[in-house]
């Protein structure tokens, strides 16, 4: 029997040696239904389930919800900053630290999943507009200590939500909720 990581329920990220336009595409058909799928995950689940903790020591689902919009804003973000600039280098953020505000703690979660909403159509948008070349423009991610293309950049966040969305439907079927 597999014994699965509850802190990577899908495996950690491992970006791809080479990256095609069917990939990518791939990738941005699910940065699109990232909404919806977290939207699913989360439906019918009362405030005493949303605020369990994915796994011992993990953040609550509501967190799980209120960190996904909050890292896909940065990584919108720094899609941008790489369409438009030579070779930035982005700012990290604490999640750690940002998941322990207080509205990422107690706030309800339709807001972050309207916030999700939009964000995804808008960065969509902006993705399916950008020509081949775009993706391949780099930056500066100072934790990963290395330069990213776009096209890294976004199979990191196909990844990241499939992650997380994992971490949720993962408790509610060991919960049977």
């Amino acid at each position: 029997m597999q014994t699965i990581d509850l802190r990577y329920p899908i495996g950690r990220f491992t970006a791809p040696p080479t990256i095609d336009v069917a990939q990518r595409d791939a990738w941005l058909s699910e940065i699109d239904a990232l909404p919806r799928l977290a939207r699913d995950a989360v439906q019918g689940l009362d405030d005493d389930q949303l605020d369990t903790p994915y796994r011992p020591g993990g953040w609550t689902v509501r967190q799980v919800v209120h960190h996904i919009p909050d890292s896909h804003l940065n990584a919108y973000v720094r899609c941008k900053l790489a369409f438009t600039e030579e070779r930035p280098t982005i700012r990290p953020y604490e999640e750690a630290l940002w998941a322990e505000l207080g509205e990422a703690k107690r706030a309800p979660i339709a807001m972050s999943l309207a916030l999700l909403d939009a964000l995804h159509e808008r960065w969509v948008a902006a993705l399916r507009a950008a020509d081949d070349a775009m993706f391949s423009r780099t930056l500066v991610h100072p934790e990963h200590g290395r330069s990213m293309t776009v096209d890294e950049l976004i199979a990191l966040y196909a990844w990241h939500g499939r992650h997380h969305v994992a971490h949720i439907t993962g408790l509610r079927e060991r919960e049977g909720w």
